[in-house]
């Protein structure tokens, strides 16, 4: 794997432990408010015209900008191909239990699924 590729999957899966309530809870209202079964995570960096900005790296002192979207959208803006719905759609886990993520970095754009974390939950006192 290429050095800069490794580095900036380590950044991204820190803020994505760090934000991960925060994309629970957006991808859970997706999914409820029917808007789309197909909730979509963005990370970036620099300023992109996709989505809505969720979460700002400036503002939790992360890497990674985080912003919300949809297949349907990214459909719709070109960024995944129409003839490729059907193959997204194969390929995409269970939003409640994985987030997808669309890593946008100067190397390219990525896919990536990853679980959520489980809730801690505390012990009775």
């Amino acid at each position: 794997m290429h050095n800069q590729l490794k580095v900036s999957l380590e950044l991204l899966k820190d803020d994505l432990e760090f934000y991960n309530n925060m994309l629970k809870e957006v991808s859970d209202d997706i999914l409820k408010e029917g808007f789309s079964e197909y909730p979509v995570f963005i990370a970036h960096q620099d300023e992109i015209k996709i989505g809505d900005l969720l979460l700002g790296a400036s503002e939790y002192n992360r890497s990674y900008n985080i912003s919300a979207t949809v297949l349907e959208d990214l459909l719709e803006k070109g960024v995944i191909e129409q003839h490729k719905s059907d193959e997204f759609k194969k390929a995409y886990k269970n939003p409640k239990e994985n987030m997808c993520i669309l890593l946008v970095i100067p190397e390219g754009i990525s896919i990536i699924f990853m679980p959520y974390q489980k809730k801690k939950t505390k012990p009775n006192q």
